[in-house]
């Protein structure tokens, strides 16, 4: 078997497996990863790193982590998240007291848990609702720990670290209050259906590992997910070119806005 017909059978596998379609992942990118990590665990072909995989969950669990890069930090990119406390927010409770906001690729919970903070300057706590999901239940896992090393609080104000962390040794915990308002759930972005009538919905750094018809298809999907004026925040590799044929708008750099149907 060449490892071109090896990997595509490891694609079919996978599928059949765990209902995750490769297929739909760039292919030089993930093949590399995949090969990087199958070869430090000491094994020669992807044939026989999916016998690994059924044989023993601690690979299957690395398989997922490997293939959903959970490289994350609190506020990363820090001036989108200020559009979205000084503009996008001010704008969508104008019209709305409670949102209904979905973190689409949470990863280990500092996407969510930032747009959680944010809200807090405008409502109390316990009036935010965010749904937060992913696919690899590890990184589902430690998001609802809320424990974080200090790498991860690089980009984030000092003020809200002192507001709403406590330092325990080299790690810092997240305030309870704030884990209470984000409720996690595993979901395949590419396989499962979407919940509807979001006003907000975040997917950042993640679109940038799918094929262009992937991306295009979680684009309409996500569209059709957000009520009318609803806006998608995106990261800052993924600027939508078209974003008119998925029924959405620029309102700014990277949020998209749904057009009235």
């Amino acid at each position: 078997m060449t490892v071109d017909q090896d990997y595509l059978q490891f694609i079919v596998n996978i599928k059949q497996k765990t209902g995750i379609d490769l297929s739909l992942y760039k292919e030089a990118q993930m093949k590399r990863r995949l090969t990087s990590l199958y070869q430090k665990k000491g094994y020669s072909s992807f044939k026989d790193f999916y016998s690994g995989i059924l044989s023993d969950q601690k690979i299957m669990n690395e398989f997922l982590d490997r293939m959903t890069i959970n490289v994350t930090e609190f506020y990363r990119n820090g001036k989108r998240w200020e559009v979205l406390e000084n503009k996008i927010l001010p704008r969508l409770l104008a019209k709305k007291k409670n949102l209904k906001i979905w973190s689409a690729a949470s990863s280990t919970g500092e996407e969510p848990y930032t747009i959680s903070m944010i809200l807090s300057r405008y409502m109390p706590l316990n009036q935010i609702s965010i749904l937060a999901t992913d696919i690899d239940e590890q990184a589902l896992s430690a998001a609802k720990a809320g424990i974080y090393v200090e790498r991860s609080l690089a980009e984030m104000p000092p003020s809200m670290i002192t507001k709403f962390f406590k330092k325990e040794g080299t790690v810092y915990k997240i305030d309870e209050e704030i884990k209470k308002t984000v409720q996690f759930r595993k979901l395949n972005l590419l396989g499962d259906p979407f919940n509807k009538d979001f006003d907000l919905i975040v997917c950042r750094n993640v679109l940038i590992y799918f094929t262009e018809e992937a991306k295009g298809e979680l684009y309409k999907k996500f569209s059709n997910a957000l009520a009318d004026d609803g806006v998608l925040f995106v990261g800052s590799t993924e600027q939508i070119f078209n974003p008119g044929q998925y029924g959405l708008e620029v309102e700014d750099t990277f949020f998209y806005r749904k057009i009235k149907s």
